[in-house]
């Protein structure tokens, strides 16, 4: 029978994190920070059996003109059977009523197969309208050697980085808040060029204060002739760095400098000892808007994975208008 209990110490949490096959920076204590700083309010549940952590589960309150619901990006992270899994929900379902949320989202950092998606219909979830977070990913190992991995890439992407390379494109690396500036107007361009909500310089900068001091995150720029033609966030946590955000100029459109900025930030984490390079959300649909970004990923080489996609927990029958909100918004978004 597992109990639960509130988890108020960062070691506590981190170590048993760092521990999992499902650690990811989602569920980690400094992503909790930084929604805080955005005013979110966060708790910590911890999942023991006879005193011994099992357990955890970051939750999320999200206040929005749909309503309020609590989420659970990245987790929770917990062995996965059905007793778990139960026990998590009835801990959910008490949290979400606390805090008079109308459902709980989550979105597991483990593999989609059949039986994992058994589980979670058996304990009462549906499938969500909407995304959280990548649930379709797109990861490089990094034990390759550095040769062997220029040799598996796409012939384009090779050559463009070399291109990159011999036009004088030069990576610089930085956590100077100044530069979430150059990030957001970036990717206020990349916007204009792919139709998608942008994030808000606050998200940027929050984001940054959060994960800079445990150096989980670092920004790459590349520079062409003293100007910034393309911008990366990238955090590290546990074994993997996630190229998160990015941001691209309009102008020199034919200067490959983000082919070379991937390839530093893929030699960074090699350095970093990391078991792979997580170039986050990937599509194999034509359709979908992000497309032409999937390919551009696959150039690098490496191999799709597929977590469980989000799911909710309905809390109050007005989930439902939420539902079908979600569902018109996914269609006429292209997601």
């Amino acid at each position: 029978m597992l109990q639960v209990k509130e988890i108020v110490s960062k070691s506590s949490w981190e170590s048993f994190l760092l521990k999992s096959d499902q650690a990811n920076f989602l569920q980690s204590w400094n992503w909790g920070q930084f929604h805080q700083s955005l005013g979110h309010k966060i708790v910590r549940i911890g999942f023991y059996q006879k005193n011994v952590l099992k357990g955890v589960a970051l939750f999320i309150k999200i206040t929005a003109k749909r309503g309020t619901f609590l989420e659970v990006p990245g987790g929770p992270v917990m062995s996965w059977n059905q007793n778990n899994l139960k026990y998590f929900i009835n801990q959910a379902k008490i949290l979400a009523k606390k805090e008079t949320a109308k459902f709980v989202r989550l979105r597991p950092n483990a593999p989609k197969t059949p039986e994992n998606l058994k589980l979670l219909k058996i304990a009462g979830l549906i499938a969500s309208p909407m995304h959280l977070h990548a649930q379709t990913t797109w990861v490089l190992d990094l034990s390759q050697s550095e040769q062997d991995l220029l040799k598996n890439m796409r012939k384009n992407t090779r050559y463009n980085i070399k291109k990159a390379q011999k036009l004088g494109v030069k990576i610089k690396k930085s956590l100077e808040l100044k530069d979430i500036d150059i990030l957001y107007n970036l990717q206020l361009e990349t916007v204009k060029r792919k139709d998608f909500v942008p994030f808000s310089r606050e998200y940027f900068k929050n984001q940054l204060k959060a994960l800079k001091n445990d150096n989980q995150i670092q920004l790459f720029k590349a520079v062409y002739k003293g100007k910034v033609l393309a911008i990366s966030f990238i955090i590290f946590y546990g074994p993997e760095a996630v190229y998160h955000y990015s941001g691209s100029s309009s102008q020199d459109r034919h200067i490959p400098a983000s082919y070379l900025l991937q390839w530093q930030a893929i030699k960074e984490a090699k350095n970093r000892g990391l078991k792979q390079y997580n170039f986050w959300g990937y599509t194999d649909n034509p359709k979908h808007r992000f497309y032409g970004p999937s390919l551009f990923k696959k150039g690098f080489g490496g191999h799709r994975i597929d977590y469980l996609p989000a799911h909710d927990l309905i809390i109050n029958k007005s989930y439902w208008l939420t539902y079908f909100f979600e569902s018109f918004r996914k269609k006429w978004r292209r997601l």
